[in-house]
């Protein structure tokens, strides 16, 4: 008996309400539906919207969630309609689960799936445990291609695809523009590393923390602003001749930083937002409405995950420099304390290997 309760429980960081969390003792996930995979994690990570759910942003994210959204791990077994992947294979799990038949998916708007869409860690049980459900596994779940370094693919769960659809695809940002990235954490530096595809003329990066602006000139950032002064507009209008930036991408999630992108971007420019918004933020039309701006919102698609695969695997790109903290996954609270604590610990992603 004792052998079985131990076959069918698993570790798993558990979300408890606003605040509270648990590294506690859970049942392991089960294959629900025919198209079903469970994953057993060999590394995750930690998001900034964990942080959101903690502090009661997300009323879909219900207390006795697992959270989490990002991993790699192995198939431990499959669902009767599986074909793409089958035990032992090594896969990249999408932050985002597509049916890939509704009529979002179609629109290649898989965030929108009607059965699927970010629903890990979210509204169903999410990566950081030992082991994950994973649905709609064949369009969820991603082969990892041989010798590929399995924490860099840890970034493509989400980050990386995000920072690139919600921010520099929705920017349009162009060769020789100017963009400004406010909010210099993971996400924005993921805009920052793959907005350099495009070669922008001009990327400033825009944050509170010397350290975090620190990081961002060696990721490629042009100039930087420490924008704790409450100066940033100035210190932007100055370094482009007063005319504001083509490109103003919102990486943070707060009133504060929304509406400086409202003051910084340049007429026929657009504001991308990618931050996670937990209360109102005021659109300055009265300021706005004349400026031929556009304003963009997204969750992540996911649709670029096989391109950044293969630009990965070009080594085009090095994600692995996101990272800067290790752990075991049975010490997950630790590097909730770090990720949480950034401005101290100097943290960007936290890798939690199982």
């Amino acid at each position: 008996m004792n052998a079985m309760t131990k076959l069918s429980t698993m570790m798993a960081l558990v979300y408890h309400g606003p605040g509270k969390k648990a590294f506690e003792a859970h049942a392991k996930p089960t294959i629900t539906a025919p198209t079903d995979a469970i994953v057993k994690i060999t590394k995750t990570t930690i998001c900034g919207t964990d942080l959101h759910i903690l502090k009661g942003d997300l009323p879909s994210c219900e207390p006795g969630r697992i959270l989490g959204h990002e991993g790699v791990g192995v198939i431990d077994s499959v669902g009767s309609a599986v074909t793409a992947f089958k035990v032992g294979d090594r896969v990249l799990i999408s932050c985002v689960s597509a049916c890939g038949k509704c009529e979002y998916c179609r629109k290649g708007m898989f965030s929108h799936c009607t059965t699927g869409g970010w629903i890990l860690g979210n509204t169903i049980d999410g990566t950081q445990a030992e082991f994950v459900r994973t649905p709609h596994a064949d369009t969820s779940l991603y082969p990892i291609p041989q010798g590929a370094d399995e924490e860099a693919l840890v970034m493509l769960s989400d980050i990386l695809p995000t920072g690139f659809e919600c921010g520099v695809l929705n920017g349009k940002v162009q060769p020789g523009a100017s963009v400004a990235i406010v909010g210099s954490g993971p996400i924005g530096l993921a805009a920052l590393l793959t907005a350099q595809f495009y070669s922008p003329g001009e990327i400033i990066m825009i944050d509170l923390d010397d350290n975090r602006l620190e990081v961002a000139k060696r990721f490629g950032a042009t100039k930087t602003i420490n924008s704790s002064d409450g100066k940033a507009v100035e210190a932007l209008m100055k370094l482009t001749d007063n005319r504001g930036v083509d490109t103003a991408i919102e990486a943070v999630g707060v009133p504060a930083t929304f509406e400086l992108c409202e003051q910084i971007v340049a007429p026929g420019g657009v504001i991308a937002n990618i931050g996670v918004h937990g209360v109102k933020v005021d659109l300055h039309l009265e300021k706005l409405w004349d400026r031929n701006i556009s304003i963009t919102t997204r969750l992540v698609d996911t649709v670029s995950t096989p391109m950044l695969l293969k630009v990965l695997k070009a080594q085009k790109i090095d994600p692995k420099l996101l990272i800067t903290h290790r752990f075991k996954l049975a010490d997950i609270l630790d590097a909730y304390e770090t990720f949480g604590n950034a401005a101290k610990t100097k943290a960007l992603k936290v890798i939690l290997e199982a």
